[in-house]
């Protein structure tokens, strides 16, 4: 095993979820489906650097929503609860660093997941980047969006495993090199 973490997030998948703390086994029931409704990323400065929508909304919409939620978080002071009530919906975000994390789930839905949920794709994009800033996330956006859709599908955690996601990206990635024996062939 990885870490605690790992075999707490992969046990999720099957209805329950669990992990070792200090020593503990701890097991939690989840009676329901978990689905976020959007993910943001966005500075301390108010500059959206990653949208990820799971419902269908317009644009104007989604704009609102945007500058709503960006002028909410902003606002709060940082030894405020990471957790609000907006609208039907819970906020849940999270700040590492210069960038916010925030995402929108249902009212029954657990916040405590939610921030599991952002923390893990967190350590993830650390993975990849090698302690991620907000620069990798402006210049390599595409390589964000992947790894947020091989975590999540349709609002849902798809994979939980570090390992199994970081290794579709390496694999996505072996993909998209280009092959040396290809360019060093002579064209005539």
């Amino acid at each position: 095993m990885d870490g605690w973490m790992d075999g707490w997030m992969d046990g999720w998948m099957d209805g329950w979820m669990g992990g070792w703390v200090d020593g503990l086994l701890l097991t939690i029931g989840i009676t329901s489906s978990f689905q976020m409704q959007f993910m943001l990323l966005f500075s301390r400065q108010g500059k959206l650097r990653l949208q990820k929508w799971y419902v269908p909304l317009s644009d104007k919409e989604k704009k609102k929503i945007t500058r709503e939620l960006v002028q909410t978080v902003l606002a709060r002071k940082p030894k405020m609860c990471s957790f609000l009530e907006w609208r039907d919906l819970k906020i849940v975000y999270k700040r590492y660093a210069s960038l916010y994390f925030c995402c929108a789930i249902e009212d029954q839905d657990n916040e405590l997941i939610t921030l599991e949920i952002i923390h893990r794709y967190v350590e993830l994009l650390d993975k990849y980047f090698g302690s991620v800033c907000e620069l990798d996330i402006i210049f390599n956006f595409e390589k964000a969006y992947f790894i947020l859709d091989e975590f999540l599908l349709g609002g849902e955690a798809q994979e939980t495993s570090k390992k199994n996601v970081l290794k579709a990206i390496e694999q996505a990635d072996l993909l998209q090199e280009p092959r040396h024996e290809y360019f060093n062939v002579p064209v005539y």
